[in-house]
């Protein structure tokens, strides 16, 4: 089958089941635009047919998708084009995901961050393995975790999504499948048979079942009360204040607070608002607020020296601007979520 996407993505016909596979391992399965609007193809036509029962989602290699391709996000400006289109259509595709009429069943098996997360944790059930490696790091690159974010995140239990999108913590499957992230786990060993099962039967739920997994968390139950207790603070130097007050006599509140310190302190501070009023918007309004916040991250300096620190010249010293979270000023970081007038996100 062929949605287009070229050699990066594939789409199968297996029984019951509509597969797509991304075959983009050298680059992470990193998404491209068009990937992006082949998969929105693809789930497209496969709602319509009834031999379709259910759709799978993995990628080859040691990731199942590391995010979007921002290293040409930088590279558009360089050439001065817009890099606005790749971003309203992969948030229109998070959002068809999050209400596909039909299972949707993510199998992650590797590295899953950025737009990985919103091609995958927004679909009904999310499988994670051993190997499973999941992050939200967009705050380290000047960025702020879109896909979905708003409306994934603020609801997790004991403010752990605060957590996760403020500091870009990498958890593993326990961590995700104790927070709610996951619906599923299950061995790698057992994806093959998952497929299989799904494609001859079309039921996810019973499939699933058969092979399911119950790791421990990796995170234990002092730290995830360390977590809630300052992570639940109203506002974004309220939640620094208190970690600084522990942090003398807490090896782990310690880490914490010096990896937000290195974060960019716009992207903290858009990121702590965007996910206090995500907890209340539906889906198509989180995606909608997260477009206005990408509009004016793309005029601004923090994503790009991001990229650049990162990425491209990879000294990672980016120089953020302001430098500080005390220096950053509440007007400012209300212009990100300003209505864009006739350019809003539609759907």
């Amino acid at each position: 089958m062929d949605f287009g996407g070229g050699e990066d993505i594939r789409f199968e016909r297996r029984g019951a089941a509509g597969v797509i596979t991304l075959t983009r391992p050298k680059a992470l399965n990193a998404l491209s635009l068009p990937m992006v609007q082949a998969m929105a193809r693809a789930l497209e036509a496969w709602e319509e047919d009834s031999g379709v029962a259910a759709v799978l989602i993995l990628g080859e290699g040691r990731a199942f998708c590391a995010g979007g391709d921002i290293a040409r996000v930088y590279e558009a400006r360089r050439k001065g084009e817009s890099a606005v289109q790749f971003f309203a259509d992969e948030y229109r595709l998070n959002t068809r995901i999050e209400s596909y009429p039909k299972p949707y069943i993510a199998l992650i098996d590797g590295i899953v961050m950025g737009g990985g997360v919103g091609v995958s944790c927004h679909g009904s059930h999310r499988v994670m393995t051993e190997k499973a490696l999941l992050a939200m790091p967009e705050v380290g690159i000047g960025f702020f975790p879109d896909v979905g974010g708003s409306h994934l995140l603020p609801g997790l239990p004991g403010h752990y999504g605060y957590y996760l999108a403020l500091t870009g913590a990498r958890i593993k499957y326990g961590d995700a499948l104790g927070a709610g992230i996951a619906t599923h786990a299950a061995p790698s060993g057992a994806i093959d048979n998952i497929i299989a099962e799904i494609a001859a039967k079309g039921d996810p739920d019973t499939a699933l079942k058969a092979f399911s997994a119950a790791p421990r968390r990796e995170t234990d139950e002092v730290t995830l009360a360390k977590i809630a207790e300052h992570f639940s603070r109203p506002d974004l130097p309220a939640i620094v204040a208190s970690l600084d007050a522990a942090a003398r006599n807490d090896q782990f509140v310690e880490g914490t607070l010096a990896t937000m310190r290195s974060r960019s302190p716009t992207s903290l501070a858009v990121t702590f608002r965007q996910l206090s009023s995500g907890a209340g918007l539906s889906m198509q309004d989180c995606m909608r607020m997260e477009f206005r916040i990408l509009n004016r991250m793309l005029e601004g300096h923090d994503f790009y020296e991001g990229i650049r620190a990162v990425l491209i010249e990879k000294d990672g010293k980016p120089a953020w601007r302001p430098g500080t979270i005390d220096a950053v000023r509440p007007e400012d970081i209300a212009h990100y979520f300003e209505t864009l007038g006739d350019a809003e996100l539609t759907f």
